[in-house]
């Protein structure tokens, strides 16, 4: 064991997103779309804790954790794994994941526990890493891997990983988790079913919503809000637009369905507002429940 092994478990937390923009382009020819991304972390979080161990095992607690694939294939037992290989170690960990971020829900919970294990296991082999060649391993491993890493505001170009980071104020939100998820690749699909035939424009960023992030305007930002996913993921799960009229209706500046879904996200004034719309939205019966956050929030942090 080299002097720089730590011998107790490291613990990070990482945040989950909202994509205020998710411009999406056609498909590829490797099957990935060009995207302009503009992201947020938010305030609700994972936390990964790595110890040594005598092989690679993962476990998992918190809301939907019987969902979470608890073997090699797991985001952050693959984060582990390549930092290992890049660096000539045993991947002999024991990962714990406690899990608040919602499952399959469009909000990067499962690349923050990938961006979350590889920082521990950095910090736990005392490999010190600079943040460039995380962010490498993070791209090769997912899309919105990167961003968890680094968390605040960016805007995510290529297929999300290629971050820029953007000025944001202080913006409140709700979050109404459905039944069960929605799987990022089917989604995709129907999008492109939707749009076959029809001339898909460049995904750009817009001007007007990233002023909003910077000034931080809530009204403007709710009039700017743009997803591009939002219609496939409705064509896959009608509910979400009765879920969508309920924060609305309930006050809410704007609602939008996060990432590819199903989770649907609502814009509030402030903190006063969050809690009426969480509440409104929990009494309409469309979702299973609710959390409210703010954002930007910090990347992955140690603890």
């Amino acid at each position: 064991m080299s002097a720089g092994v730590r011998t107790g478990g490291v613990t990070v937390r990482v945040p989950a997103k909202v994509n205020v923009q998710l411009a999406v382009g056609a498909a590829r020819p490797d099957g990935f779309h060009d995207l302009a991304n503009v992201f947020l972390a938010v305030s609700l979080y994972d936390e990964v804790t790595v110890t040594p161990a005598d092989e690679l095992t993962v476990t998992c607690t918190g809301p939907d954790a019987d969902q979470v694939p608890l073997d090699r294939t797991n985001l952050a037992a693959r984060a582990a794994q390549t930092l290992a290989a890049r660096h000539g170690l045993s991947d002999a960990v024991h990962i714990h994941i406690a899990k608040k971020i919602p499952v399959a829900g469009g909000m990067a919970g499962g690349s923050a526990d990938g961006a979350g294990a590889l920082l521990a296991c950095d910090l736990l082999w005392g490999l010190n890493s600079p943040v460039q060649d995380l962010l490498d391993i993070c791209a090769e491993l997912g899309s919105d891997v990167p961003f968890s890493l680094l968390g605040g505001a960016a805007l995510g170009t290529g297929r999300g990983e290629l971050l820029t980071p953007v000025d944001a104020g202080t913006f409140h939100w709700v979050f109404a988790v459905a039944d069960g998820g929605l799987s990022t690749p089917a989604v995709f699909r129907e999008f492109d079913r939707l749009a076959e035939g029809r001339d898909i424009p460049a995904p750009e960023a817009s001007p007007a919503l990233l002023a909003a992030l910077a000034a931080g305007d809530p009204d403007a930002l709710a009039a700017a809000l743009a997803n591009d996913l939002q219609p496939a993921a409705l064509s896959l799960r009608p509910g979400l637009a009765a879920t969508l009229a309920a924060g609305t209706g309930a006050g809410a500046l704007a609602g939008l369905v996060s990432g590819s879904g199903p989770t649907t996200a609502f814009l509030v004034r402030d903190e006063e507002a969050a809690a009426k719309v969480a509440a409104a939205l929990e009494a309409s019966g469309t979702c299973r429940t609710t959390r409210t956050a703010t954002s930007p929030a910090p990347g992955a942090t140690r603890l």
